[in-house]
């Protein structure tokens, strides 16, 4: 989880969530036989479509998901950090994300396409998750 309940949440329009975005569009950049269809970055997670192009992937040098997950993480991690050395983000406690990660293998078009309708729509119902937290109307 990105930010979970008890810290700051990165705002789907802040300058954390432009980072997050940022840095896994560069990390996918890096394999030419992966490609994202889409991803979403949430106040407290992150959603991404990501395939694998085993066909056109060396084998040997083929990226995993696992990978794939560990390099933004560690790279999202460090240009936070950056983040909060220079004071536009809010710092954070041990870990700015979980130790793991929710994956799922899609296996058939209507998989692909239920997969696609959950995270196309979570920003619609962001209000509904259990973390929602009301913004505050302060000055």
């Amino acid at each position: 989880m990105l930010f979970g309940p008890n810290r700051a949440p990165v705002g789907a329009d802040s300058i954390s969530a432009r980072m997050a975005a940022h840095v896994f569009r560069e990390i996918i950049g890096q394999y030419p036989a992966v490609q994202c269809r889409f991803f979403v970055v949430m106040p407290n997670h992150f959603h991404a479509l990501v395939e694998i192009e085993r066909a056109r992937a060396d084998m040997e040098s083929a990226p995993t998901i696992i990978s794939i997950v560990q390099a933004f993480k560690r790279y999202s991690t460090v240009e936070y950090i950056r983040l909060v050395k220079r004071g536009q983000a809010a710092p954070f406690d041990k870990h700015l994300w979980q130790r793991s990660f929710h994956d799922h293998v899609i296996r058939n078009e209507t998989d692909y396409r239920m997969i696609a309708e959950y995270i196309q729509s979570n920003p619609r119902l962001w209000h509904k998750d259990c973390f929602y937290e009301e913004p505050s109307h302060e000055p």
